[in-house]
């Protein structure tokens, strides 16, 4: 049986600069984040603050707890958590 987390679902349209923002990184406690580089320009480093160089994934979901404290800490509410029946017996 494979095991069950708790499903995080980032809204790409609202969280266009993660690595800017990076909150729900600073405040998640299991490190389930991480920012990877949308676009590469071989010798060029991207702008941070530009839309659409970046992105986030919820890379290490197993260990998510479902404390909630990436969604709270979210400025533009691109993040949600849904919590499978499983999870919560």
């Amino acid at each position: 049986m494979n095991p069950v987390h708790p499903i995080i679902n980032i809204n790409r349209d609202l969280c266009t600069t993660p690595f800017d923002c990076k909150r729900c990184l600073r405040v998640c406690p299991t490190a389930v984040f991480t920012v990877f580089a949308a676009k590469m320009l071989r010798g060029v480093e991207l702008d941070k603050t530009q839309p659409g160089n970046y992105g986030l994934i919820a890379r290490y979901r197993d260990k998510c707890t479902a404390c909630n404290k990436c969604v709270d800490a979210c400025p533009v509410n691109a993040l949600s958590l849904t919590i499978p029946e499983e999870v919560r017996a």
